[in-house]
């Protein structure tokens, strides 16, 4: 599953794990215990056509003027973080073309330079690197990623696992030591590979077993990740659908369970799952059912937040069109879950811990009660959940939501201090 080097290293994590469990990681944003934050370039609509969006009314978190790069969430493509290879389609090699071909000192120096000047010394918000050409493991350089399998078959196979892992490790590892608060990690890292909706009927949205043994093997990744960025994009196919529900369930749940199995010194890896407003690939925007299956199940299962990303050109029509998409659906279903989030984590866990759903496999949703609770917009406040919760929804929470404690609490509800620290540290 592995290349022979690594071997001696899954084997490590499958006989070592098994400790106690790992804290829930701790909330990202202002005590939140879940958070929606946003990553759309949409500061050319304030600036060029007036139309704003005024965002953190929502309970969404974004950078200053709604930048695309600020201090709240960074993004690092392929061309803005150091010399990253890769082969381009007419087959030029791009910085050795190859990860194992990289001038990786160079590289760092580069990458160095670029943290320094683009983030603050103070930086503590989400920083994620998406590099997309090629995958740490060989064997899931498959498609159009086959031309790394092709060169590398030259140049000896186990030199591309160690040229990738030295890349990717490293990058991490000095992004970190320079901006120890950020939040790094890879987009797109863990993930399930249950993209085989169209070739079945009976669509389970399962990952292979084999590609979960293949995520032990990234341990190398995990250990100097400090947050995961799954990915949930839905396309028009998957909308408003079960088989679109079991894409993104298997998809978050096996983040979750690699958050859990590599945790840092403060508890799991926090997991923030990248979820578009519209199908990807089109300007259709989701449902209030497709919400329910991204940002709704990803607070559910005890994420830590969601990412929204868009590249769309923002002309002023598709402006308008997205301003009036927030003001209308998204922008109260967001309030609803982050507000039935924080609800949960309070009543619940004593606001000492996330809460996360009991039964696996149940279809339960951290949603606010219609019955005791609306959402109010009055046009001059912010809009806000209005009402409480009663004895029953309280006994609703009870059965279908569990308590995962922040470190230093322990208890069912999370009622009592621990003083046992790193417990859960695989040694």
């Amino acid at each position: 599953v592995c290349s022979s080097d690594s071997q001696w290293l899954c084997s490590w994590i499958f006989l070592g794990w098994g400790g106690a469990v790992a804290p829930a990681s701790p909330p990202i944003v202002h005590h939140n215990p879940f958070s929606v934050i946003w990553n759309m370039p949409t500061a050319k609509c304030q600036e060029q056509y007036g139309i704003d969006f005024d965002l953190s009314q929502f309970d969404i978190v974004e950078n200053r003027r709604e930048r695309f790069q600020g201090q709240n969430m960074t993004i690092f493509y392929r061309n803005k973080l150091g010399l990253y290879p890769f082969i381009r389609k007419g087959g030029r090699f791009v910085n050795g073309g190859v990860p194992q071909e990289a001038p990786l000192e160079k590289h760092l120096v580069l990458a160095e330079m670029q943290i320094e000047q683009l983030l603050a010394s103070d930086f503590s918000g989400l920083a994620v690197i998406d590099w997309e050409e090629w995958r740490p493991l060989w064997v899931r350089n498959w498609g159009r990623m086959k031309k790394y399998q092709r060169r590398s078959e030259a140049l000896v196979r186990r030199k591309y696992w160690n040229g990738a892992m030295a890349l990717m490790s490293r990058t991490l590892g000095l992004a970190t030591q320079l901006r120890p608060s950020g939040l790094w990690g890879y987009y797109k890292f863990p993930d399930c590979y249950n993209y085989n909706w169209k070739k079945v009927d009976n669509y389970t949205g399962h990952c292979h077993p084999k590609d979960t043994e293949r995520n032990n093997c990234l341990a190398w990744l995990w250990h100097k990740s400090k947050a995961l960025y799954p990915s949930i994009y839905l396309t028009r196919p998957l909308g408003s659908s079960e088989r679109g529900a079991m894409y993104v369930y298997y998809r978050v749940k096996e983040a979750m369970r690699i958050a859990a199995a590599f945790p840092s010194a403060s508890g799991s890896l926090p997991v923030l799952a990248y979820a578009r407003v519209t199908f990807a690939h089109t300007l259709q925007y989701l449902s209030r059912m497709d919400l329910e299956h991204t940002i709704g199940e990803s607070a559910s299962l005890g994420a830590a937040g969601v990412v929204l990303w868009g590249d769309l050109g923002f002309a002023r029509s598709k402006c308008r069109a997205l301003r009036d998409y927030v003001h209308t659906l998204l922008g109260g279903y967001i309030v609803n879950v982050t507000t039935a989030a924080r609800l949960c984590s309070g009543r619940l866990c004593h606001a000492n811990g996330r809460c996360a759903r009991r039964h696996d496999g149940s279809s339960a949703r951290l949603h606010l009660s219609p019955r005791s609770f609306k959402i109010v917009d009055s046009g001059w406040t912010s809009p806000r959940a209005v009402g409480d919760l009663d004895q029953q929804d309280m006994a609703q929470l009870w059965s279908s939501f569990r308590c995962v404690c922040y470190r230093g609490w322990t208890g069912e509800q999370c009622e009592r201090s621990s003083d046992i620290q790193k417990e859960w540290m695989v040694e």
